[in-house]
């Protein structure tokens, strides 16, 4: 045996040293991923150079990260900017999947309360009142799918959130409960059945939630009243909203203004924002009717943004206080529609594209 091959490690001991078992470095050989250096041609034995350490080490931390191993190997022999973005790609996809994971275990965990456990939320009756008149007219009229007509109304965790969707647009409002407890519960509820409890709750100075495994009520002075619940499953917003992108740019606007350009478009499918740097020009597609708006933010020049009006107005309208600020993320992902003396409220809008007509949808 000579010198070089006495340097050589048997696949045992080369497993010891890089922390991989001899199983995975002869599936890595047999992918072609992690070869050896040589190998007996009488016996099969494989044998492993300590110059292979680094790579070996590597392949491990790839595949315990879950990366596939066609990845793997793009990023053990790419270059390094190749190696990079697949790196940043799959940092995205894990993160993604975790908050998926999260989402979908905190929904079990807000229907595992024991049955005789009782949930329940205080809630001044004028603000529920507001939060209903904010969130209802969100949701949709599709008869093919009646869910888009209710509201969510999740209890959980000190918080009461509102939720509703036409998939256009969803807005949302939470509210602090003035006494809470129990464990967590999503209660779904038709939007015209919580706008006329909502009449009654806004003349009450407090009203309280309630649901266990019988049902859900209301308490109305005092009086419990039930509350009719929709046996579907609410479209998972929480999934959409974990997965967007920071903003790029935030243009704060008068609202008022805005919903005023949008008026001086006149009946038409679409307008087009075109976000400056200091302004915001509202008018039609082809540039005409155009309104320039005072704006400030940050962000930069932005891409043109279309939008259907009959959608985004009534966010506008929803909002409350001057000023409505506007966080984008790009011309084809939802615009984020804040109110600035309202910061529990929050409407998401969806795009039109501009190279084809119709709406997108989340």
């Amino acid at each position: 045996m000579d010198s070089t091959t006495a340097e050589l490690l048997t696949i045992s001991a080369f497993a010891r040293r890089v922390g991989l078992t001899p199983s995975a470095l002869r599936f890595y050989d047999d992918c072609r991923v992690l070869r050896p250096v040589s190998v007996d041609a009488s016996t099969g034995y494989r044998h492993y150079s300590p110059d292979q350490e680094e790579r070996a080490v590597l392949l491990r931390g790839l595949r315990a990260a879950g990366l596939p191993l066609a990845e793997v190997a793009a990023v053990l022999d790419g270059e390094g900017e190749e190696a990079r973005a697949i790196l940043e790609r799959h940092r995205v996809r894990e993160r993604e999947r975790a908050r998926g994971a999260e989402a979908a275990i905190a929904s079990v965990l807000r229907g595992l309360g024991a049955a005789g456990e009782r949930t329940a939320a205080t809630l001044g009756g004028a603000e529920l009142a507001s939060a209903v008149r904010q969130v209802a007219p969100a949701a949709g009229a599709d008869p093919e799918h009646p869910v888009l007509g209710c509201v969510s109304v999740e209890i959980d965790g000190g918080e009461v959130r509102f939720a509703a969707t036409d998939r256009y647009r969803l807005s949302l409002r939470t509210l602090r409960p003035s006494a809470a407890r129990g464990p967590g519960r999503r209660l779904l509820l038709t939007a015209a059945d919580l706008v006329a409890l909502s009449v009654r709750a806004a003349r009450e100075a407090e009203v309280t939630l309630e649901a266990d495994a019988g049902g859900a009520r209301i308490l109305l002075g005092g009086l419990p009243r039930e509350l009719p619940l929709v046996e579907a499953e609410f479209p998972a917003y929480r999934e959409m909203l974990a997965a967007l992108a920071p903003a790029a740019h935030r243009r704060a606007v008068d609202r008022v203004a805005l919903l005023g350009a949008l008026d001086g478009c006149g009946d038409v499918p679409a307008v087009v924002l075109r976000p400056g740097a200091d302004r915001l020009a509202v008018g039609l597609p082809d540039g005409s009717r155009t309104t320039v708006l005072a704006a400030v933010g940050q962000g930069g020049e932005c891409p043109p943004i279309g939008f259907d009006p009959a959608v985004l107005a009534p966010a506008l309208e929803a909002s409350v206080g001057p000023d409505v600020l506007l966080e984008i993320v790009s011309a084809a992902q939802p615009v984020v529609v804040r109110s600035a003396d309202q910061g529990d409220f929050t409407t998401l809008v969806m795009p039109l594209s501009l190279d084809r007509p119709g709406r997108t949808r989340p």
